[in-house]
């Protein structure tokens, strides 16, 4: 599947579309299973790139994993905060969530542990997490440029203690630091300092947390913003947990429909229950002129027509921002998207890729810090996507596709990261 060229739809159409687990809770549940107490079954597990590496580290570490793909399953025996393993290497790939969680998890063990990647990894900071595992009395190092991995941790426990956490580059180092915190030998209190990054995420980590029997206990400031978190000592249980659909990977398919007058995609299993912070970008769409449905475990969005642009803060839901901007293409007037900075350190600098992107297909795009303003062409034209490796570029575009004939996606593979099914699932709306 090198490059795909999609097929533009011809509303109007109604289609229900289930996207497979959420990566997020996925890696995040596995996690939560492993240092659980008991052995815990994981259903509508997502499989693919990202949680592969997960499961692959796990295994390393030496917790017993009973894999089932076609049923989507996957027991865990936790071993109630203890690493089987004292001592391996760890390939985490390009997977953010594999090498932040491992890292803290490690954290726990008693011996060395090296944690690497692909090369684009060695780019993505970690230092802020290696300077948080500290200050809590862990030791770890750098075995390359200060900052990135390679990192190595020497394992003797996490001692505990008072931290600060500033806003910084990923909301990942906080839940990172939150799911392994119940095992420390003294209790964890975070002070949180400045405006959060994508706190709906952290948000989802201290639910999930819940869900497996340990409540950190969040205390917010005289403005109602989070001030401090408290983690109680103790462990997680065992639990039966059914992991979401993908809210991220959802938006795809809702941004389809809000592009094309009178199509109707429905979202089955996201709704007003969901932990994922990202059904949020159905809102989005309702405000730049769609209409929406949204129930207690079902989202819809139904093309009107009249799409205007609107200013967006993706502060807490970053990785809707290029969604977003595609979406923005087909508007009546210019998107402003605040927030962005988190972009720069993805899998690819996704600032200037979406900016290099969207003005192959006729946009006038203005960065301006960590804003960046989007004013739609009179037409789109065709045009043949690069992806960075990175599969938000590739579903984002694929978007534009199902609108403009011509639109081609190169290296369309890199979708198999997060949703290898994605391009199967177009073919349901009636693309190839």
């Amino acid at each position: 599947m090198s490059d795909v060229t999609i097929a533009t739809l011809k509303p109007p159409f109604r289609a229900s579309i289930t996207p497979p687990g959420s990566k997020s809770l996925t890696n995040r549940a596995l996690v939560l299973a492993a240092l659980a107490e008991g052995e815990s079954t994981l259903t509508n597990v997502l499989f693919a790139d990202d949680t592969i590496v997960m499961l692959d580290c796990l295994g390393k570490l030496g917790f017993e994993l009973r894999v089932d793909e076609v049923a989507k399953t996957v027991r865990v025996s936790g071993r109630g905060g203890n690493l089987p393993v004292k001592s391996t290497d760890l390939f985490c790939g390009n997977s953010g969530t594999t090498i932040r969680f491992i890292a803290a998890m490690c954290a726990l063990g008693q011996g060395r542990y090296v944690l690497d990647g692909i090369p684009r990894m060695r780019q993505r900071p970690i230092g802020q997490l290696v300077e948080l595992l500290r200050n809590l009395g862990a030791r770890a190092n750098y075995l390359g440029q200060t900052g990135f991995p390679p990192i190595e941790i020497l394992a003797d426990g996490l001692p505990g203690g008072l931290l600060k956490f500033t806003a910084g580059q990923s909301s990942q180092f906080l839940s990172a630091l939150l799911q392994v915190a119940p095992y420390a030998r003294n209790e964890v209190r975070i002070d949180l300092e400045g405006r959060q990054t994508s706190w709906p995420y952290v948000a989802m980590t201290m639910r999930l947390m819940d869900e497996f029997g340990q409540t950190p206990h969040l205390i917010r400031d005289p403005m109602g913003h989070p001030a401090q978190i408290i983690i109680p000592q103790g462990k997680y249980a065992s639990t039966n947990y059914a992991v979401e659909p993908d809210a991220s990977n959802a938006s795809y398919f809702l941004a389809i429909a809000a592009i094309h007058p009178g199509a109707s995609v429905t979202i089955e299993g996201l709704g007003k229950q969901s932990l994922q912070g990202d059904v949020g970008f159905a809102d989005l769409l309702h405000q730049m002129g769609a209409d929406m449905l949204f129930g207690q475990d079902f989202i819809t969005v139904i093309g009107t027509g009249k799409l205007k642009g609107i200013e967006a803060d993706m502060l807490g839901m970053p990785d809707m921002a290029q969604t977003l901007a595609v979406t923005a293409l087909f508007a009546e007037r210019p998107t402003h998207l605040r927030g962005l900075h988190t972009l720069r350190v993805k899998e690819t600098d996704r600032v200037a890729a979406l900016a290099t992107e969207l003005t192959k297909l006729g946009a006038e795009v203005r960065i301006d810090g960590d804003d960046m303003t989007i004013t739609p062409p009179r037409e789109v034209r065709p045009a043949a996507i690069d992806t960075y490796e990175d599969h938000r570029m590739a579903m984002s575009f694929a978007v534009a596709g199902t609108r403009i004939a011509g639109v081609a996606i190169r290296e369309a593979e890199c979708v198999n990261k997060t949703y290898p099914g994605f391009f199967k699932d177009l073919e349901k709306l009636g693309a190839t």
